[in-house]
């Protein structure tokens, strides 16, 4: 199969400086987090990963159920990304997804979640080098 989509962007200034896109639609300022020293008065990279990787996660749980045919009562896909040093120097990054599904058993909800770890671009591009943890909830 071919290439489906192709997005470029185009960052200066790293944690501090500001990210634009080609077709001009995303265009923002980037700060490094308080905590790391920043003014926090803008976003971060894990901030727009953990936006990316929920967004297409919940993407993969809608076309499974619509391909299985299962009615979801609502859906939301919760990001939180954590940047970690380890003791070895280099810098980590770790995922935990809180998926919330309504309309569904918890055995199913959590079979549901499995098949989109599968099927999700994000999952496929960290699987093996960034840990991450599921968390489904029935609502």
């Amino acid at each position: 199969m071919g290439v489906l989509y192709t997005a470029r962007v185009r960052a200066e200034g790293g944690r501090d400086g500001s990210i634009t896109s080609s077709d001009g639609l995303l265009k923002l300022k980037l700060s490094q987090p308080k905590s790391l020293g920043g003014r926090e008065d803008a976003t971060n990279p894990e901030q727009l990963f953990g936006a990316g990787y929920a967004a297409c996660f919940e993407s993969s749980l809608l076309y499974l159920a619509r391909r299985e045919g299962t009615h979801l009562q609502g859906t939301a896909v919760n990001a939180t990304v954590s940047l970690r040093s380890t003791e070895a120097g280099p810098f980590v990054l770790e995922v935990a997804l809180a998926i919330e599904l309504g309309g569904l058993s918890q055995a199913d909800a959590e079979a549901l979640v499995a098949a989109a770890h599968t099927i999700c671009p994000y999952s496929n591009a960290v699987r093996g080098n960034i840990d991450v943890k599921l968390h489904t909830m029935v609502k």
